[in-house]
């Protein structure tokens, strides 16, 4: 087992987590309490990683963060290095591929809220920020925890978009999604099927704690034992 692939893995899905949801937190808001015919063109850009082949996004992030674009290059005169084929190039290719399983959560969760709460706030004096954070954020926090736990794991199990954006440098830009690609193409199904399986043990049971808290919210609320 390539333990240095796992820790990598991890890495990259907790630094992608904690800037999807400083992100997705004032984007949900803006969609469910904003107005304007503008917003329908922004949800479809932010749901559009859903629909989009993960090889496209990540050959067109290559390209805009390559040396051949000013923004590149621009990128590489800041932090003396490219993007492409570093962590931090995965950093951002993970947090635009994630970003619907972060924002579309929390616009579920956001526009449950009962709107009359939002207006006496408002009448109340609340600025924006503050109905967010004082009132949306923790009323909707169910659907904030599914929002952190999906973006993890979704970021765990990328391949299309660290593979084009990253390639496959050991200790740098391999994850665990490529070592078992490389696994696979080198014949050792073994050692593959021993990754593998680690993967879905680890998502299996991250995403059989998240429901048995919403089971045990909703007994909760009813009264059950």
């Amino acid at each position: 087992m390539d333990w240095q692939a796992l820790a990598l893995t991890l890495k990259l899905a907790s630094v992608t987590t904690v800037i999807l949801l400083a992100i997705a937190i004032p984007l949900a808001s803006l969609l469910v309490l904003g107005r304007g015919r503008w917003l329908a063109a922004l949800e479809a850009l932010a749901a559009l990683p859903l629909v989009l082949p993960p090889t496209v996004l990540g050959f067109f992030l290559l390209v805009l963060l390559g040396p051949r674009t000013a923004v590149g290059r621009g990128i590489t005169a800041i932090l003396g290095h490219p993007l492409a084929f570093s962590f931090d190039g995965l950093v951002v290719g993970s947090v635009i591929y994630s970003l619907p399983f972060a924002v579309q959560p929390l616009v579920a969760g956001f526009a449950a809220i009962d709107p009359a709460l939002v207006d006496a706030a408002r009448l109340l004096g609340a600025s924006s920020s503050r109905i967010v954070f004082t009132l949306l954020v923790p009323l909707a926090r169910r659907s904030l925890v599914a929002a952190a736990v999906l973006s993890f794991l979704h970021t765990v199990g990328e391949f299309g978009v660290v593979l084009m954006i990253g390639g496959n440098i050991p200790g740098a830009t391999r994850t665990i999604s490529i070592l078992i690609f490389d696994q696979v193409e080198a014949l050792d199904y073994a050692a593959a099927n021993r990754t593998a399986l680690l993967l879905l043990v680890l998502c299996f049971a991250i995403l059989a704690a998240l429901y048995g808290l919403r089971k045990r919210a909703a007994w909760n609320v009813w009264g059950w034992k």
